[in-house]
């Protein structure tokens, strides 16, 4: 049976991204078959095989084989604004059985799912959809990616509530370090540590030129997390 999680952050430009890649890279060197998925993105490029974002694509160079982009990111909008407008703008709606569909056929040959969201927790899928309802119908156990940068304390806790409070189980957050000037940072890490009812799971350090591969062991303690 394949195990998946899903991995949501504090908001937009949290490091969720790179997060999803670097426990995809982890759990593939712990020899298990990884494979990620991007069910909603907005912001693509226009290219000869259609839209494409960089984000799944980032999710689709570090997974085992080759996983279909169709099946990676069913839903595609060119325009980098919030999904919910970029959908009702390209005429479309985010219908959660395509992507249940697509999570089935992605799971035929992955032993694990990685499945990253769009920008912050509550951020809207359609008029009445939002993120927690793709959560709940894949039921899927929820990962956090605090953005390390003033303000975080209170996203982070706030989004933590929000995952539990919409009937999701938070098992772990993962700290990213998007700011290299983070005042107290450490002391950030400490007080994240004592008040969000969640283990810590990693924390990325800022590493601008550093890819998921060079980063896979900091999240060491996701993968015990997730396969133990």
């Amino acid at each position: 049976m394949t195990r998946a999680i899903y991995v949501t952050g504090t908001d937009t430009g949290a490091g969720k991204s790179l997060a999803a890649a670097t426990l995809l890279a982890a759990l593939n060197a712990h020899g298990v078959r990884a494979v990620g998925m991007k069910p909603v993105a907005s912001g693509c490029e226009h290219t000869p095989a259609g839209l494409r974002n960089a984000d799944a694509e980032l999710l689709i160079a570090h997974s085992a084989g080759a996983p279909a982009y169709a099946d990676v990111n069913p839903y595609a909008f060119a325009d980098p604004i919030a999904p919910h407008l970029a959908a009702a703008d390209a005429g479309v709606a985010i219908n959660p059985a395509r992507i249940e569909a697509a999570f089935a056929a992605l799971s035929a040959n992955a032993q694990f799912l990685v499945v990253e969201g769009v920008g912050g927790w509550m951020a809207p899928f359609g008029p009445r959809l939002m993120q927690a309802d793709i959560a709940r119908g894949l039921q899927l156990p929820v990962i956090l990616v605090v953005g390390l940068r003033l303000g975080c304390l209170n996203h982070a806790l706030l989004t933590a509530r929000a995952i539990r409070a919409d009937g999701a189980e938070l098992i772990g957050w993962i700290g990213s370090c998007v700011d290299a000037q983070m005042a107290r940072r450490e002391d950030n890490l400490a007080t994240l540590r004592e008040r969000l009812d969640a283990p810590c799971l990693g924390v990325l350090p800022y590493r601008a030129a550093a890819g998921p591969a060079t980063l896979a062991a900091h999240l060491d303690a996701a993968c015990d997390r997730l396969l133990g």
